[in-house]
């Protein structure tokens, strides 16, 4: 393509160093859809006749077929995609296969591709998303007043339910559901028409072509639109960080599945053995999906890297953007689809559950508010609590069963009455708080 100005072929190792074919393939939909637009814009201008545009679109159809298919051959010294797509064009349809290119560089080429694919790609991630939360919502309706301890520091905390627990992790995943869909709303401007970095003197139609091709706007600013990278560090956030929720979910689970927990039981298909220990039932899936997190944060920081020194407009560096891409969305595409099922079809011990929350402990916040509605400021109810737990672990008479009244005077006897872990949970209905009546009216709200 540039054999004009050189005399010495390309080295074959600087072919290989250099070729992105391996892996921006996958941009072949998006490139054939916008070099379509772009054919169209140039039939419009009267660069292309009826009969020429109609050889390019049908052209790129067929070879569209013909990858899809697996017919097609990538030749690694076309280097990336475009070419390889509009050397065959040409080699099929003949001259008007080399007008394609007019008034287009493979600069705006490729920034249009990867906004198109990311935008398909975040729309897919979106639906996955949702049923991600989906199996969540299932298991947290089922469980919604089964009550476990809450944890702070991983030690038993206050009451609340494995419903209330879950749809914490709905909220997370909303929450980047969220960044996703703004990402895209910013990513929705067209750079097509923006050339190598100055537009160009053929002045196509850019604002139809960004029609065609569901953009919400064409880019104002030819240099910006050819160097940004923003909407591919956005996405790699947003993916990043549902990396981390579905990691810390990971951990609950991991811990929960623990004989010293035993609250959940994951089915035979999304559990593993071991090959020396015949009692083993291992929870890979989790493990895997928090290890995996990792690589979701490395890719974002891989690209922001790779974009920090950069000078205006293109530079080569720009090509080492979709791996990271590519293989984030891959990665999150698989994680949300194996933990959507494997969570489905988990079930929760209830009995493990009770026994766990039944622990007196858990309410010794409930007393200290007790105090307070007799008309203890908190801070020394907070003390006289303490001194009931001094004195509960240093005898090993449970809470519930000290004579709190030999503690200090403000305790009485009716001081006992915060030991019901049921009117306990239910008293807790300030919104976002863990009643069962609360926990029900967000399933129903969420579904």
């Amino acid at each position: 393509m540039w054999k004009g100005r050189f005399a010495q072929d390309t080295s074959s190792l600087v072919q290989q160093f250099g070729e992105s074919i391996s892996y921006d393939w996958r941009l072949f939909p998006h490139d054939i859809a916008g070099s379509i637009a772009h054919a169209r814009a140039q039939l419009n201008a009267g660069l292309l006749t009826a009969e020429e545009f109609g050889a390019i679109e049908q052209g790129l159809l067929e070879i569209r077929a013909d990858i899809e298919e697996g017919r097609f051959e990538f030749k690694t010294s076309l280097e990336d995609i475009h070419m390889n797509i509009e050397a065959e064009l040409t080699k099929r349809i003949g001259p008007a296969g080399a007008k394609l290119h007019t008034a287009r560089s493979r600069n705006d080429q490729v920034a249009t591709d990867t906004r198109l694919y990311c935008r398909t790609e975040i729309d897919l991630l979106l639906e996955a998303l949702s049923g991600m939360q989906s199996a969540l919502l299932d298991r947290a309706e089922k469980y919604a007043a089964t009550v476990i301890p809450g944890y702070t520091h991983l030690q038993r905390g206050q009451p609340v339910t494995v419903g209330h627990h879950l749809l914490a992790y709905v909220e997370m995943l909303e929450r980047d559901k969220g960044r996703l869909s703004d990402a895209r709303k910013r990513l929705n401007v067209s750079p097509l028409g923006s050339g190598a970095l100055a537009g160009s003197t053929i002045n196509l139609d850019r604002r139809a072509i960004a029609a065609e091709l569901g953009f919400d706007s064409a880019s104002t600013n030819s240099m910006d639109a050819i160097a940004d990278r923003d909407y591919i560090a956005e996405t790699l956030f947003a993916i990043g960080l549902c990396g981390v929720h579905l990691s810390r979910l990971s951990e609950d689970l991991i811990l929960w599945c623990t004989a010293e927990f035993g609250f959940v039981v994951f089915s035979d298909a999304h559990t593993t053995g071991s090959s020396l220990m015949p009692q083993k039932k291992n929870p890979d899936v989790c493990e895997l999906t928090r290890g995996k997190s990792g690589r979701l944060i490395g890719n974002l920081m891989n690209l922001l890297v790779a974009v920090k020194g950069l000078p205006l407009t293109y530079n080569r560096d720009l090509q080492e953007d979709k791996p990271p891409l590519f293989d984030s969305i891959d990665t999150l595409k698989l994680i949300l689809a194996v933990n959507t099922e494997m969570v489905a079809a988990m079930e929760i011990r209830e009995d493990r559950c009770l026994a766990a929350a039944s622990d007196p402990m858990l309410l010794a916040t409930d007393l200290a508010d007790w105090l307070v509605k007799q008309g203890v400021p908190f801070r020394h109810a907070h003390e006289l609590v303490g001194k009931a737990v001094a004195e509960s672990v240093k005898t090993g008479v449970p809470l519930d069963k000290l004579d709190l009244t030999a503690i200090d005077a403000a305790y009485t006897a009716d001081a006992s009455s915060v030991f019901n872990l049921q009117r306990a949970l239910a008293a807790r209905t300030n919104p976002g708080a863990p009643s069962v009546e609360n926990v029900r009216a967000e399933i129903e709200r969420w579904k």
